[in-house]
């Protein structure tokens, strides 16, 4: 059965994983990708960061973004949360203390989920930047749906019936 997840529950699906695909749309195409972001329940928003590339360029065009992040136990079970909002980029003071946050958050997540200790940021995000600084963006969250299937298992007694003839 497939039901419709509160607000609870979608903000736990948030807030529990740090994986995500990003979708966008360049030059009428849309285009989804895998990236590492970090859910701020505080501020009601999604940090995340990049390098100057395809994503980047398409979003500062059009910053119409969506973010979906799934719980997939098997074809029965699984979990989808959906965020839809608005691409902002930060700059300066205000992006390194969101990258902190990011590195911060991400790092206790991985903690949590993998009993990993992790020291620095390239340990769990494949961008290593030597000469060009990240650009870090928020997702400002206009609107999360979600979804969970959970394959109901129905049990049957075995009844006997006996033949009295």
């Amino acid at each position: 059965m497939i039901t419709s997840l509160n607000t609870k529950e979608k903000n736990f699906i948030l807030s529990t994983n740090y994986l995500g695909n990003l979708g966008y749309i360049y030059k009428n195409e849309p285009y989804v990708v895998p990236i590492t972001y970090f859910y701020d329940e505080t501020q009601n928003n999604i940090v995340c960061y990049s390098g100057n590339g395809h994503k980047i360029n398409a979003l500062r065009k059009n910053n119409a973004i969506s973010l979906c992040v799934t719980d997939i136990d098997s074809v029965n079970e699984w979990t989808s949360v959906l965020v839809q909002g608005t691409y902002k980029e930060h700059e300066g003071s205000e992006a390194k203390a969101l990258l902190h946050e990011f590195s911060l958050g991400v790092k206790d997540l991985i903690l949590k989920k993998e009993h990993r200790s992790l020291d620095f940021i390239n340990q769990f995000s494949s961008k290593i930047y030597k000469d060009d600084t990240p650009v870090v963006f928020t997702i400002k969250i206009e609107e999360i749906t979600g979804k969970r299937r959970k394959f109901e298992t129905f049990h049957t007694k075995n009844i006997v019936l006996m033949d009295k003839s």
